[in-house]
């Protein structure tokens, strides 16, 4: 079975302290989600810890069940890949696009006026984005939850009570849905970096072209090194910082 459970939990047994995701705001400003100079690190370990604590908020706090649909809504950041792998961990399917109905929507804070006009709908969870992933510093409209807030009260592991096959759907949206079998099975034999590499990526990875740049590393044991607004001389740096392998989109 090739399923996203499967492969944290091989990792876990063989790497669990290990980089897995590394990310960089080098943005200028200070908008609601900018923190110019935030690195966060995070090892298997943890990565794994938070995904089960959104997992579990998604199955037990937003009764989500095996097969629906979880919109995501988020920017580049260190928390997409973990809101990625928690409705994979459950058995979602992950709709990019917004193209397709939902049943709950996970969105930061340049989606908040879009989608809480749904929130009588769905449910409608937000993530402030602000450093260690903590709730939003002001109110958020009626029936919008906070991530920042709930996710601390659950518990650091989960198990599936009726836990994912590769034959679930992972991604929807445009064209036909895959699979976490078929997602999970191209990511092992993907180009976009060697086995155990780093990638270098400044692409958004709740996105079309970047969803192999989570899917990629996790499935070929290597790291994401994900950086937002550097200038390329600022690039480079981090390139050598963090002895990187490969990078995305690839430099012509």
């Amino acid at each position: 079975m090739t399923t996203f459970a499967a492969l944290l939990s091989d990792l876990l047994r063989h790497e669990p302290g290990r980089p897995l995701l590394t990310y960089y705001d080098e943005r200028p400003g200070d908008g609601p989600d900018q923190h110019p100079g935030e690195r966060v690190e995070l090892s298997v370990t943890t990565y794994a810890n938070w995904v089960a604590k959104v997992s579990s908020l998604l199955v037990e706090e937003h009764d989500l069940e095996r097969g629906q649909v979880l919109r995501v809504d988020l920017p580049a950041h260190w928390l997409t890949p973990v809101l990625l792998g928690a409705a994979w961990n459950v058995g979602l399917a992950v709709d990019l696009t917004g193209d397709g109905p939902a049943d709950a929507v996970v969105c930061g804070p340049a989606g908040l006026e879009r989608w809480a006009v749904h929130a009588d709908e769905v449910p409608v969870l937000a993530c402030s984005l602000r450093p260690m992933g903590v709730r939003f510093a002001d109110p958020l409209p009626a029936g919008v939850h906070d991530v920042g807030v709930d996710v601390w009260s659950q518990p650091d592991s989960f198990v599936a009570w009726d836990p994912a096959q590769d034959d679930d759907a992972a991604l929807v949206g445009s064209g036909a849905p895959v699979t976490q079998g078929e997602l999970w099975r191209a990511a092992a034999a993907g180009s976009a970096l060697p086995d155990g590499g780093r990638l270098l990526s400044v692409t958004n990875p709740a996105s079309p072209p970047g969803i192999v740049t989570f899917t990629e590393p996790l499935a070929r044991r290597g790291s994401l090194v994900l950086v937002v607004g550097g200038a390329e001389e600022r690039l480079a740096a981090v390139a050598a910082a963090e002895r990187t392998s490969a990078r995305h989109p690839a430099r012509s």
